[in-house]
């Protein structure tokens, strides 16, 4: 059973709502969101393309969250609680909130928002809210389990959960019970933080659909180790009975980019216990998805076919085996999930046989990452002119590459002689502009570039190094910086390559 139709041929940009402009140093649901949908509108764009906009934990990454379910309480617009008469803007106004506009500075955030948004619930009258009754019934499947971890997380002074106490880390009933009594409030907090961000994301939403900008997003294809999934479900994970630690954890093997691989550390999902409750975790995160989302774009999607096990407590991920994922079993729960929401698949890496066939059978575009096309081979599969399908989704470079600028500002002529042939040009500072039109005049049903690529910024502007920690997730769009030359060159584009 496949999804809905196909991705309408069109362009967008992706950009993550922490990079949008704001007075309180981290981007949010408010009026940069709006300005910035009217942008895309202008520009002839149909697509916006999110990061993940869950709850983030320690080193700020989108993809290790505290939730799968829940959104980041960051995102909630300050003027708009203010517009409510919930905080007053002196209040507000009385925290720093970062001293540079072009970078996030996550340590202050952290300090000061839960303070502000603390101070909008005492002041709110959520409980008498029709609206808030609703939101509490539609997300029980997770949202009580979620108020008690956060709640649980900050009792214990923010330790990861397998740090608690004994009784609690097990979910054993009375200690459940007891710590729902002892936090009941704090918990009201935590489920009073997702009402509102539900609450704004769906008026932005609807906005986009007003200005027929589809939005797509962004999950990671396993849970975080620290995350009320793994602590509410254990039983859906692979951990030790004794200890709850995980058996095995996640990440790749060694290859021509790194001699020890990558060690993500999520636990492993049970695919058997999951395959025995009929996927019903998957269900339920893809229901939601679909809630917030008109395309949904499924992170290491080859995961699913086989997944790489490494033993747990292992310092890197030499030592790992492939096994065999749920396949078609846990795509055909995804699709009746989905509905008419569209699924991409982050094809990248090793893509076997298998992974061809399962995107095939289910008619998932894939991805074309075009800052991986030029090792010199005119073959490269990530070159336009070697797309096989319409379905696919043709990317500049994702979050975890070098800006377009970045990449090819200091590599010699002799590396770029395929490059220059293949754009007709030995100017450099044409280099983006050629980049811009060789995807946008392919055949793919959709091309996305980073809005760093579209100023042509330089590797300042990168969002991630991976397997790095420090200086991730940080970079943001200063206010105005996207203005009439760039909405007017990408009109252009669309114009003469027929994505309007």
């Amino acid at each position: 059973m496949m999804t809905g139709q196909t991705l309408e041929r069109g362009a967008g940009i992706l950009l993550p709502v922490t990079s949008l402009p704001s007075p309180y140093g981290i981007g949010t649901f408010g009026k940069a969101a709006y300005e910035f949908i009217d942008f895309l509108r202008r520009a002839g764009q149909k697509y916006w393309q999110v990061l993940p906009l869950g709850p983030t934990s320690y080193g700020d990454s989108p993809y290790q969250s505290f939730s799968s379910f829940a959104g980041n309480p960051y995102f909630i617009d300050l003027d708009l609680l203010i517009e409510e008469g919930l905080v007053k803007k002196e209040y507000v106004d009385s925290f720093s909130w970062g001293d540079n506009e072009s970078y996030v500075s996550y340590e202050v955030i952290y300090q000061n928002r839960f303070q502000v948004l603390r101070e909008a619930f005492r002041n709110s009258f959520h409980r008498e809210a029709p609206d808030f009754r609703i939101f509490t019934e539609e997300n029980a499947y997770w949202l009580k389990d979620y108020s008690l971890y956060m709640a649980c997380k900050e009792y214990f002074g923010s330790v990861n959960w397998l740090e608690w106490e004994e009784d609690i880390r097990f979910r054993r009933p009375e200690a459940v019970a007891k710590y729902e009594a002892l936090l009941a409030e704090d918990m009201e907090f935590w489920t009073f933080c997702q009402y509102k961000f539900f609450e704004q994301w769906k008026k932005l939403r609807e906005y986009a659909t007003e200005k027929k900008i589809q939005i797509i997003g962004d999950i990671p294809i396993y849970a975080a180790m620290d995350s009320a999934d793994v602590w509410s479900h254990p039983e859906l994970f692979q951990l030790e009975e004794e200890n709850l630690f995980p058996k095995f954890i996640a990440g790749v093997p060694p290859d021509a980019f790194s001699e020890t691989g990558q060690l993500w550390g999520n636990p492993l999902y049970d695919w058997d216990a999951m395959e025995e409750e009929g996927f019903e975790w998957w269900r339920q995160r893809i229901l939601a998805s679909r809630g917030l989302y008109d395309a949904l774009r499924i992170d290491h999607f080859i995961g699913i076919t086989r997944y790489y096990a490494v033993p747990g407590g292992a310092k890197d991920s030499v030592n790992g085996t492939y096994r065999p994922g749920p396949g078609t079993k846990l795509t055909r729960v995804i699709n009746e999930a989905a509905g008419e929401m569209k699924i991409i698949a982050e094809d990248l890496g090793t893509v076997t046989p298998e992974v061809r066939t399962l995107l095939k059978e289910n008619g998932y575009p894939g991805m074309k990452v075009l800052a991986f096309g030029f090792d010199g081979d005119p073959g490269n599969e990530h070159l336009p002119h070697n797309y096989k399908t319409p379905n696919c989704v043709a990317y500049g470079g994702t979050h975890d590459n070098e800006t377009l600028t970045g990449l090819f500002c200091d590599k010699s002529d002799e590396i770029l002689t395929y490059l220059f042939e293949l754009l007709g040009t030995r100017d450099r500072s044409k280099i983006v502009e050629g980049l811009f039109r060789q995807a946008y005049g392919s055949i793919a049903d959709v091309v996305i570039f980073q809005a760093q690529d579209v100023l042509g910024l330089d590797n300042s502007a990168r969002m991630n190094f991976p397997s790095t920690l420090g200086d991730n997730w940080k970079w943001r769009l200063k206010k105005g910086q996207l203005g009439q030359q760039e909405s007017g060159w990408l009109g252009f584009l669309v114009h003469v390559y027929r994505r309007y």
